[in-house]
């Protein structure tokens, strides 16, 4: 879905940054089943549909995981205590009864498995898609919410060879849907609003945040496949020509 009221006249494509999760990599299997299946090993046997929800619940509650006043050093550890909060709320919201043998090394094992390859995989078409926008001349980036790990997941995934930047709350200190998130990778490209295009599949945090900043915007919920994407970027610039 493209996106236009309240920009500048759009100029012709030539950056392409995108979200992450969702749009160009995917957890392996539900949270849910992931949560579930682990916490029997620690004690705690609740079906993973009720877990799944209430992850998702706690998720969408919790805070921007933005730390203004902390030093670049101290972040790492602020993150992995903001899902250390997220995991211990989701099955305090699931069940208030679940005991965990030892909740903090369930969450090293979480932790550890959603750090790479182990717990994500690349969208279908994603690689192929990147390396014709690359083959095009077009810059390619990464604007997402998540964390630290994001790069080293990317490097797994062999996906973060295409991108020119990787942008997180962490190094922008500001969270999707804010503005501010964009104007950081757009300053990082030395690429101008119009001249650029946001793939994302949240309506609020990707479309809007995007709009806001200026940048046309595409729902990647809207795309049958990734491969599409190349034929909406010669249609947007056939409706609007440089």
């Amino acid at each position: 879905m493209f996106e236009s009221a309240g920009m500048a006249r759009p100029e012709k494509i030539s950056a392409v940054l995108f979200d992450a999760a969702g749009t160009l990599i995917e957890l392996r299997e539900r949270v849910g089943e992931t949560y579930a299946r682990v916490a029997r090993e620690f004690g705690v046997d609740l079906p993973s549909g009720r877990v799944d929800d209430a992850f998702t619940r706690i998720l969408r509650s919790a805070r921007p995981m933005v730390f203004p006043e902390a030093s670049p050093e101290q972040i790492p550890g602020l993150e992995r205590q903001w899902w250390h909060d997220v995991v211990r709320g989701t099955f305090a919201a699931a069940d208030q009864t679940a005991r965990f043998a030892d909740f903090d090394a369930y969450f090293d094992r979480l932790y550890a498995r959603y750090s790479g390859a182990r717990g994500w995989r690349a969208v279908g078409g994603s690689r192929e898609l990147l390396a014709e926008l690359h083959r095009r001349g077009i810059a390619t980036g990464v604007i997402s919410n998540f964390d630290h790990r994001l790069v080293q997941i990317l490097e797994e995934l062999d996906l973060a060879r295409f991108f020119d930047i990787v942008v997180t709350p962490a190094s922008a200190r500001a969270a999707k849907p804010d503005p501010r998130i964009f104007r950081v990778a757009l300053a990082r490209l030395a690429k101008r609003a119009a001249e650029s295009v946001y793939v994302g599949d949240d309506h609020e945090r990707d479309t809007e945040g995007a709009r806001s900043a200026g940048l046309r915007a595409i729902d990647a919920g809207g795309l049958a496949t990734l491969a599409e994407l190349p034929d909406r970027l010669e249609a947007l610039d056939r409706e609007h020509p440089a």
